[in-house]
């Protein structure tokens, strides 16, 4: 067995954190549970998932299988020299020297299961996502929307104890309600005990002897669920809110996980937006620009009256204090920024370029006005 073997039966990979272990452990076990499963190989591919969760739980353990693989594990190395060969524990070096954690690993050898995880204690359900696509203006203002999403759900036939209407679990014989039991191996040490997860029990720790018939068992149920989400005003694309107790199911009367709802915002054909500062690109005429006038400026809050003063240059920004995104925190809102796009018009009838000449010669600018070439004016036949 190859020291990869653990992970690949959990879908999981070598750096992978314990919360990804677990979360990956409860997908597997769910996905080959005997009374859900009914494949041949499913109840040995159960057991696989257990034998490689028990392991990698457990930190101690976990190091020795990433040394010396399953037989590591187990309780001996798997090098020529015994207990890991030649190397002994210089692997394993903790904070309290080069034997640091040697009595955690001995006696988690030995059947002490230091650090183990109580399988039968309550665990919260998993954390679920879901993205909330907003319209530009609904990110400004907020608003409530209702999501729809599929998530595991105590069945609503048992209750979540997964025993049939009428009957209770009962306390499981073998382990005694423990979850896990003793299992004696023979090494080259000698007899060594580890601790497993019960065979009859799946580390429930109880018994099921007449199944619920809506989950088989489990205690869980596939179910459609329904929530309102009140967006609060002025979010922005990737911020995200986690509503509490909206995820999956817990498994041994644990909490429900949580939902994080991301959002995404769509963009505005008008404005852009940077946090509670929005901008807009005001196109201006340039003989507004240069005598002065005053302009009509939409904002997400309705348009307002802006005074544009003669000379005005392409680029000059505006401040219209307040009209921008409300903040999230600290209350109030941003400012809306208007920057000046000067606009040339591409044709000019005969008064307004007799204006513009006599304009140029008052200013004493010498204008060498082009010509229209061949093309040009064939083009403009055909127009």
């Amino acid at each position: 067995m190859n020291n990869n073997e653990f992970y690949e039966r959990l879908g999981v990979d070598k750096n992978a954190s314990q919360d990804e272990i677990k979360k990956a452990y409860r997908k597997m076990s769910k996905k080959y549970h005997p009374d859900v499963n009914k494949e041949a190989d499913a109840e040995d591919k159960y057991k696989d998932v257990q034998e490689a969760y028990e392991t990698l739980s457990d930190e101690q353990k976990r190091a020795a299988y990433d040394q010396y693989g399953a037989a590591g594990a187990n309780g001996f190395g798997g090098g020529a020299g015994g207990f890991g060969g030649q190397g002994g524990f210089s692997g394993f070096s903790g904070g309290g020297g080069s034997f640091g954690g040697f009595e955690d690993i001995f006696s988690s050898f030995f059947g002490g299961g230091g650090g183990q995880v109580n399988p039968t204690a309550p665990q919260q359900g998993d954390d679920l996502q879901y993205r909330i696509n907003l319209k530009f203006e609904e990110a400004i203002f907020g608003v409530e929307k209702e999501v729809k999403y599929n998530r595991e759900e105590l069945c609503h036939t048992c209750g979540g104890n997964g025993a049939k209407p009428g009957t209770q679990p009962i306390t499981c014989q073998k382990c005694g309600g423990r979850g896990h039991i003793q299992v004696v191996r023979d090494t080259p040490l000698g007899r060594m005990s580890t601790n497993q997860t019960c065979d009859v029990c799946h580390g429930t720790g109880k018994e099921i002897k007449e199944p619920c018939t809506t989950c088989r068992g489990i205690g869980h149920e596939k179910a459609t669920h329904t929530v309102k989400v009140t967006v609060p005003a002025g979010v922005e694309s990737g911020q995200q809110m986690r509503l509490q107790g909206q995820g999956d199911a817990g498994v041994n009367g644990g909490p429900y996980g949580d939902l994080y709802v991301r959002f995404q915002v769509a963009a505005s054909d008008k404005f852009e937006r940077d946090g509670s500062e929005i901008f807009y690109k005001m196109p201006v005429e340039f003989v507004q620009a240069a005598l002065g006038d005053e302009v009509e400026v939409p904002t997400v809050h309705g348009n307002v009256k802006l005074k544009v003063p003669a000379g005005t240059q392409t680029g000059a920004n505006f401040r219209l204090k307040g009209k921008g995104a409300p903040k999230l925190r600290g209350g109030g809102n941003g400012d809306q920024h208007v920057i000046i796009n000067i606009v040339t018009p591409k044709t000019l009838n005969p008064g307004q370029k007799e204006a513009l000449q006599a304009f140029a010669k008052a200013s004493g600018i010498s204008v060498d006005e082009q010509k229209a070439g061949f093309f040009d004016k064939l083009k403009k036949g055909f127009e």
